[in-house]
């Protein structure tokens, strides 16, 4: 029998997650989600590795996109009927959606030295919690990339179209570019909201976000909210996640 569900696509850094990157502030207002009835689905630039350490330790168990919109994990029998994924990984069904992480890490080495171009794969993990201000142990969960990459620093902006000649896609997060395959955020969750609706039918989506790259999960959402100054039509402006709690009664 089928019947309305409600799901929200969050955000992590800046959004659910603080400057200190800790998960802890966090808790309650996923435990007051998840009274509110909804499924919580992270989407979000960070690898996959970093948001099951979210998910674990926040008790998060429905589906996640990763790397910008690269890939949706989906755990295994949750849902009851059979669909169309890429590949099986661990506990999970994974939808790739982007290009391989080798691919991008080959077109940015070969511009890294023109444009002076920092990012993950050519970057130890001091220089990566210096530009991240990651704790070592995310940093080091941050490096293990599938599907995109993260600049940190360059020298000229001209890198942005080299990129895009290269058949790779560029978009803004709230510090950093990501560079990915041709997806995004809003893709992955358009695919992933019709799969909730071949199960519940009227499916009532959120999305929660503070960064340029969050836009297109703002045009296929009703209800859409941005953490910070930015201004998109279809999203409100809200200071918190607690103030988030309180709109949506």
């Amino acid at each position: 029998m089928k019947m309305k569900m409600k799901v929200i696509f969050l955000d992590l850094d800046g959004t659910l997650i603080g400057d200190d990157y800790s998960p802890e502030p966090a808790e309650k207002v996923i435990d007051e989600l998840k009274r509110k009835g909804f499924r919580i689905v992270f989407n979000s630039s960070k690898t996959r590795a970093e948001q099951e350490y979210y998910r674990k330790a926040l008790n998060v168990e429905d589906p996640f996109i990763v790397e910008t919109g690269s890939a949706i994990y989906i755990p295994k029998e949750y849902f009851p009927f059979t669909f169309n994924f890429t590949r099986e990984g661990g506990d999970y069904f994974v939808i790739e959606l982007g290009e391989r992480y080798e691919v991008i890490k080959k077109a940015l080495d070969e511009l890294s030295e023109k444009f002076g171009l920092k990012y993950y794969g050519n970057s130890g993990v001091e220089e990566v919690m210096n530009f991240t201000r990651l704790p070592r142990q995310l940093a080091e969960l941050a490096m293990m990339r599938e599907y995109s990459e993260t600049i940190f620093r360059w020298k000229d902006e001209g890198f942005i179209e080299a990129i895009k000649s290269r058949g790779l896609r560029i978009s803004k997060g709230s510090r950093f570019y990501n560079v990915h395959g041709n997806t995004d955020k809003g893709k992955a969750a358009h695919l992933l909201l019709h799969l909730y609706s071949r199960f519940f039918g009227d499916v009532e989506a959120y999305a929660v976000g503070d960064g340029l790259n969050d836009f297109p999960l703002f045009d296929i959402v009703k209800n859409a909210f941005i953490i910070g100054n930015l201004r998109h039509p279809n999203a409100v402006n809200i200071n918190s996640m607690e103030e988030l709690l309180e709109v949506i009664g």
